[in-house]
């Protein structure tokens, strides 16, 4: 009508595309759009377009950014006219993770990790024996000196030996399945240990029984990295060394003699006479890192490859082959933790202070850091990426929480491009309440994220809780 005063509601024209082949669309070629859209309006009419019987939660990507405010402000804020057609990508939501259920144990739990149908350790076995759905087992590592494992029904099926039969004789402060029958794990007691473990049958219970002592660390073990194809371990240490080891007894070299627990004169606990436990040495140590080494990771592409994290505010890449230090990166804190992001050649590096460092291991890359993740009010102790999709980590803190990050979710900090959390996961009977000075009490000492049972935590409360977003 004539002199009408309406006006006509911006649009913007859209090529969505996907990478997952469940959710592609019938071809229809550039959408048109209002750019007051957000996500939850974009993933309505993606849904419509796929004709769902039970709407998808979506997220979408525009030039590798998570969208998190109308297309309009996305165009204004990076100078894109509404003229263009914007490549926009979808895919499945993380929805956030829910409280599914915990337990507690005797003492502090400094370490986590799971076996089930998909976990790494069993796509390293052949069979992958009865490792199906419900029949997940969860390994933790004891401030009491003992290792433990509970089934998916969280119910305890075996803990570890006393020193005098075998087991540690100081704090455990890692554990890994290498195998659906195998487990190594480190601690205080300067040793690396191999295990043998027997789940449950109609006939007997389960066990755990030590298989091998591997002495060659003269401080105690912070953390250990497995390999399964390759029957090797990686170790941090205490006096700022890592170490290598293979757990095949035949293979492995003999133990020196200087460290062994039965020297005379030594305070180290002496084994029950009646418990002979072989005890081999490392395949070799690498000195680099001036103060604590802190963790270790295998590449994960590359096996001949290794990271490790130091209080030293170094990350140093390894050849594994000649024991050489590849490269040395250094950051602005001392570091805590490491995960590998393969798919973006990053490694996250948790650190003594509250932030968790995306650095380039690289010697050539002109910057150290190529993003920082900023949201916790203490250390970062752990972290783990997300299984299904390879930009998502989680990280567990001292603050008492663990955080989910996308690091395709990003903004312009003063020194770079920093991240928020996308959620926070908090102790059980701290949900909505002010959290402790610190965290004390509930700091999370460690974090495990699979696919069938979630992100796993353990931690100061000696509780191991499960949190999924399914």
């Amino acid at each position: 009508m004539a002199g009408s005063t309406a006006t006509t509601q911006a649009q913007v024209r859209l090529q969505l595309t996907t990478r997952d082949t469940a959710l592609t669309i019938p071809e229809t070629g550039p959408i048109l759009v209002p750019t007051t859209f957000r996500r939850p309006a974009l993933s309505a009419l993606v849904n419509n377009l796929l004709e769902s019987e039970k709407p998808i939660p979506l997220e979408f990507l525009i030039n590798g950014n998570v969208l998190r405010t109308t297309l309009d402000d996305y165009l204004t804020r990076n100078g894109i006219s509404s003229e263009t057609t914007l490549s926009v990508e979808y895919a499945k939501a993380l929805i956030p993770p829910r409280y599914i259920g915990s337990y507690q144990e005797d003492g502090w739990i400094s370490a986590v990790d799971v076996l089930s149908s998909t976990s790494q350790a069993a796509k390293w076995c052949e069979k992958q024996r009865d490792v199906r759905q419900g029949h997940e087992r969860i390994l933790t590592a004891n401030y009491d000196k003992h290792i433990r494992i509970t089934d998916a029904s969280l119910n305890l099926i075996t803990t570890s030996p006393f020193a005098t039969e075998g087991g540690h004789a100081g704090s455990v402060k890692a554990a890994k399945f290498i195998s659906s029958s195998q487990v190594v794990s480190g601690g205080r007691d300067i040793k690396i240990q191999v295990w043998e473990f027997k789940d449950a049958d109609p006939t007997s219970t389960a066990s755990l029984i030590p298989k091998l002592h591997l002495y060659g660390h003269k401080k105690g073990v912070n953390s250990i990295a497995v390999h399964g194809p390759s029957n090797r371990v990686l170790s941090a240490c205490e006096d700022g060394t890592i170490g290598l080891w293979t757990i095949l007894k035949s293979s492995a070299p003999e133990a020196p003699a200087n460290i062994l627990p039965h020297k005379s004169g030594t305070k180290r606990q002496k084994p029950n006479p009646s418990v002979t436990v072989p005890q081999r040495g490392p395949l070799s140590i690498f000195e680099k890192h001036e103060y604590l080494a802190t963790d270790v990771s295998f590449d994960t592409n590359d096996s001949t490859v290794g990271y490790s994290t130091s209080w030293d505010h170094t990350l140093q890449t390894w050849d594994l082959v000649t024991g050489a230090p590849v490269s040395t990166r250094i950051s602005s804190a001392s570091l805590n933790c490491l995960q590998q992001m393969p798919e973006l050649n990053l490694i996250g590096a948790g650190s003594l202070l509250p932030f968790v460092t995306m650095i380039d291991p690289r010697e050539s890359a002109a910057k150290v850091s190529a993003m920082t993740l900023q949201g916790h009010e203490n250390s970062v102790s752990s972290l783990a990426s997300d299984p299904d999709n390879p930009y998502r980590l989680v990280s567990g803190s001292h603050d008492g929480t663990c955080k989910i990050w996308d690091l395709r979710s990003t903004q312009q900090g003063r020194e770079g491009a920093i991240s928020k959390p996308l959620f926070e996961i908090r102790r059980k009977g701290w949900e909505g309440k002010p959290l402790p000075e610190a965290g004390e009490g509930i700091k999370v000492f460690g974090v495990c994220w699979d696919r069938e049972l979630g992100i796993v935590s353990v931690g100061e409360d000696r509780r191991v809780q499960f949190n999924k977003g399914q």
